[in-house]
């Protein structure tokens, strides 16, 4: 049985409730922040642009940072509880230095290929949630199409979308199985470490989609 079809359904409501309405801020490389119209750049409904990517990537990270908030509130599941240290085998993509996106050494076909990349591993994981976090699984979906549709885009940026690996089902399957539990409280920190791992990838994404956007505009 293939487990992922949850990221793929019903799209319109998961659109509608990735991107709500208003403003959407999106924090800069000196920490500040300034505002994007989600209305005049929704990020679904035109060709691959870079202002594009950089406000779905960061509204899917404010999703999975309020999510992962809730768990702590909820749960009393946080990061700096004792038993994530024990729990942390996942191995969730992650952006480091050798991926090429940050500001020294940057690297765009790199760079944009170890996003896609990343994001297409995330789905299985962001699936698991969806299927496990019961009470907000409206928002979970959400972030799941969010994300596969920012990973196909960012693919068809790069100048070779062949290279980037995209894991095939059974492998996803397997990996599904395996995150799965009986016990609650290993399932509730296993949720936790995902959206944790997910908002930071989504952080590292949104500053090297910036600093390509800002390259390119000085290089016209």
């Amino acid at each position: 049985m293939n487990y992922l079809w949850g990221c793929s359904i019903w799209a319109a409501a998961a659109l509608t409730l990735l991107l709500g309405a208003g403003a959407v801020p999106l924090p800069d490389s000196s920490g500040e922040e300034e505002l994007v119209d989600d209305h005049s750049r929704n990020p679904l409904t035109r060709s691959p642009q870079l202002p594009d990517c950089e406000s779905l990537a960061w509204l899917l990270h404010s999703r999975a940072a309020k999510l992962k908030d809730e768990m702590c509130e909820k749960f009393a599941v946080c990061d700096n509880s004792m038993e994530m240290l024990a729990q942390n085998n996942l191995h969730l993509p992650k952006i480091t230095e050798e991926d090429g996106c940050l500001l020294s050494g940057f690297n765009e076909e790199k760079c944009l290929r170890r996003i896609s990349s990343g994001l297409f591993t995330f789905q299985t994981y962001l699936e698991y949630v969806h299927e496990t976090f019961i009470s907000e699984k409206q928002k979970v979906q959400s972030i799941c199409y969010g994300t596969k549709h920012l990973a196909n885009t960012v693919r068809q940026m790069m100048k070779n979308p062949d290279a980037v690996i995209t894991p095939d089902p059974p492998t996803q399957n397997t990996l599904f199985a395996k995150l799965k539990t009986d016990k609650k409280w290993i399932e509730k920190i296993t949720i936790h470490l995902i959206l944790r791992d997910f908002t930071s990838f989504m952080e590292k994404t949104v500053r090297a989609v910036r600093y390509l956007k800002n390259t390119r505009n000085l290089s016209v």
